[in-house]
């Protein structure tokens, strides 16, 4: 089992859930993904997130993908299961269920559906924290969940023990910005990684621990890279990393004049993934549309410029 110490920190992709054409988990691609990831050198694999569809996912799937991608992974890196779902129940389930796989953390959202405060959110951390006895990360992805994890509550959770880091999709980035300077002025140990795959730079240079960035599943070499330099102090070669990143995540609106947003960019990692030789096919979860062949072919055009193709 790998680690998730204090000084934990890197490119964390969420990984993409491959899947067969009857909508089964596809585990023989996603162990080609993983092991794709593995030799980019990563720094370790988040599992059940947004980017794996894990909403769209049976808990026979779910326990299916822990299964493959702690065995595959073997402990070369920590590998974190997101244990998302509507309420604390169900989560606290989920979380014994990928503590049982030997998972090295688990991420956690707010509950969702049910209305409710930053009171309950707390609840519903420490409920899940006295259930298991691993690591849990916060991840606060409003857009998804309907409730943001207010920095009040985040800090109250760090002073509690509750959770070991922050995973932050909120796009509230003077947010993330204040929360690096309150763990700074508590010395904290607590991990801060951004779920934006366009300020992966930024992040880094104002003190983030990470990234977990969706677009990591088809180009992880390109964030190990970004990071990397940035490790280095040498901003300049990040910042070109990331603007070549920036350009190739256009891809994500390859099929917004016919279908949502979460269509388009699972549709469209899951195409460039195929398209690389890593999965079998660009099959999404239902209700999700699949990408028609003129976005498949638009994707095409977006690897070969970004030179992956």
């Amino acid at each position: 089992m790998g680690t998730l110490t204090a000084d934990f920190g890197g490119i964390v992709p969420p990984l993409s859930t491959p899947m067969t054409e009857d909508f089964e988990i596809d585990t023989r691609s996603l162990q080609r993904l993983i092991e794709f990831q593995l030799e980019a050198g990563v720094h370790g694999l988040f599992v059940l997130g947004s980017t794996g569809e894990v909403a769209f996912l049976t808990d026979r799937q779910r326990a299916t993908v822990l299964e493959v991608a702690v065995r595959t992974v073997a402990g070369q890196v920590p590998v974190i299961a997101g244990t998302i779902d509507m309420t604390t129940a169900r989560v606290v389930e989920h979380a014994k269920t990928a503590e049982r796989a030997g998972v090295d953390a688990l991420v956690v959202t707010a509950p969702f559906y049910t209305r409710i405060g930053q009171a309950e959110i707390l609840e519903h951390f420490r409920s899940v924290h006295d259930a298991v006895a691993i690591p849990l990360l916060a991840y606060d992805i409003p857009v998804a969940v309907h409730s943001k994890i207010e920095a009040s509550t985040l800090l109250r959770m760090v002073q509690e023990k509750l959770v070991s880091g922050l995973k932050d999709s909120s796009g509230d980035e003077a947010n993330f910005r204040g929360l690096i300077l309150a763990k700074q002025n508590i010395h904290s140990d607590f991990l801060i990684f951004t779920g934006s795959e366009l300020l992966v730079d930024a992040a880094l240079m104002v003190g983030a621990n990470g990234a977990v960035p969706g677009l990591g599943n088809i180009d992880p070499s390109g964030y190990v890279r970004l990071y990397q330099a940035a490790q280095a102090g040498d901003w300049q070669a990040a910042r070109k990393e990331q603007e070549r990143l920036y350009r190739f995540f256009n891809i994500v609106s390859v099929g917004l004049t016919r279908m949502g947003a979460g269509s388009s960019a699972m549709g469209a990692f899951k195409t460039a993934l195929q398209l690389r030789g890593i999965i079998e096919t660009n099959v999404v979860g239902r209700p999700m549309i699949r990408l028609n062949n003129e976005e498949v072919e638009r994707v095409r055009q977006a690897l070969i410029t970004a030179q992956l193709l």
